[in-house]
């Protein structure tokens, strides 16, 4: 007969697994996750940012259908394919949306598209400017899932390759957050005296400070861009995990296996490390997960208010600053997909904490 462990780790595993919202949620994250590293494999366009522009087709409905002409460039780009897959292609040939085309004499005649019942402009190619003298491989139907953004450029490619900073952000922001924030509330709670005071001085001050303007002041000083947004949400986020840690620790260090851990002669380091925090970590998982959420906001609001992610890097709030004002001119979705991309997400990251929690609570 097998034997059940009745460890506090299976229990909890098993209460989580009975949450179907949590479980759920788990599985929509570790989706989103795959979706984020392998955005270019799953993206229609699956240039350098999704950032192919066609500005004749610009901010055209989902389900859009257009007629383009690939007019292959004669410049070589050396590009392995593990680059290509996760970081874009580079992509030099121009792409140009047509709505007729004909083929006489050894000549390509196309006439550009053209909306509003405009007439678009007609132009002629040789044929032997084409691999093959066969322009025709090149002219294929494209379908805009999604539409297209004031650019024209896909939104389906945009939001998928946007994924990857608004996922990527909760994880090193939330890493950033643990690093400081544990170590700085386990001195503060197992030494006390002085050194809590001090940690506690500066934990309060960076407290008050509105997190918001906080990110804002860290960004600027470390420059716009990518890394310095995610170092910057991570560093006015330790301050929860610290105080949360420094709780826990102020009540375990009374606890007797801290006190048979002293008489053992084991160091503070050692005590700290491997006695008192594996006991403290379940408020510290649930914290975390809350944390992602809320650094997914913030860096949504910074790209919001033009100093998150730089252009022509993809990012849902950055679409959303984009596109808000489309939704009084009859094309909401272009504000609303990407908004609705950021709800689901904080949406998912706020069950499985809730999940968590309920797990990891002995009491229940």
């Amino acid at each position: 007969m097998s034997h059940k462990s009745n460890s506090l780790k299976q229990l909890a595993l098993q209460k989580f697994k009975k949450n179907f919202w949590g479980v759920f949620s788990f599985y929509f994250i570790i989706f989103i996750g795959l979706v984020s590293v392998f955005a270019y494999a799953f993206a229609p366009d699956s240039s350098q940012y999704a950032n192919q522009m066609h500005l004749a087709i610009h901010s055209k409905k989902p389900g859009f259908k257009v007629s383009m002409l690939t007019i292959p460039s004669q410049l070589e780009t050396n590009q392995s394919g593990f680059d290509k897959l996760f970081f874009g292609k580079k992509n030099a040939d121009s792409e140009i949306p047509i709505s007729v085309f004909k083929i006489e004499n050894d000549m390509l005649t196309y006439k550009e598209y053209a909306s509003d019942g405009l007439e678009g402009v007609e132009k002629t190619m040789r044929i032997t400017e084409f691999p093959n003298n066969n322009p025709e491989t090149f002219i294929k139907e494209k379908t805009f899932l999604f539409g297209t953004d004031k650019y024209g450029r896909d939104l389906l490619s945009r939001v998928l390759v946007g994924a990857r900073i608004s996922f990527f952000i909760g994880f090193v922001a939330v890493f950033i957050s643990l690093v400081v924030g544990i170590f700085m509330g386990s001195i503060a709670g197992y030494f006390g005296g002085k050194v809590d005071a001090l940690i506690m001085w500066v934990i309060n001050v960076t407290w008050s400070i509105p997190t918001l303007l906080l990110v804002i002041a860290i960004t600027l000083a470390l420059g716009k861009g990518f890394w310095q947004v995610f170092i910057a949400v991570g560093l006015t986020m330790w301050v929860e995990v610290a105080r949360v840690v420094r709780g826990q620790i102020i009540s375990a260090k009374e606890m007797q296996y801290v006190t048979a851990a002293r008489a053992l002669g084991f160091n503070n380091y050692r005590i700290i490390t491997k006695h008192i925090l594996p006991n403290i970590m379940a408020p510290v998982i649930v914290i975390s997960a809350a944390n992602f959420a809320a650094a997914i906001l913030i860096e949504s609001g910074l790209s919001f208010l033009g100093i998150g992610a730089q252009p022509p890097m993809a990012s849902w709030g950055a679409m959303i600053k984009d596109h808000y004002n489309y939704i009084i001119l009859g094309k909401p979705y272009l504000a609303i997909i990407p908004g609705l991309c950021i709800m689901s997400l904080v949406m998912a990251f706020m069950l499985i904490g809730n999940a968590l929690r309920d797990a990891l609570d002995v009491k229940g």
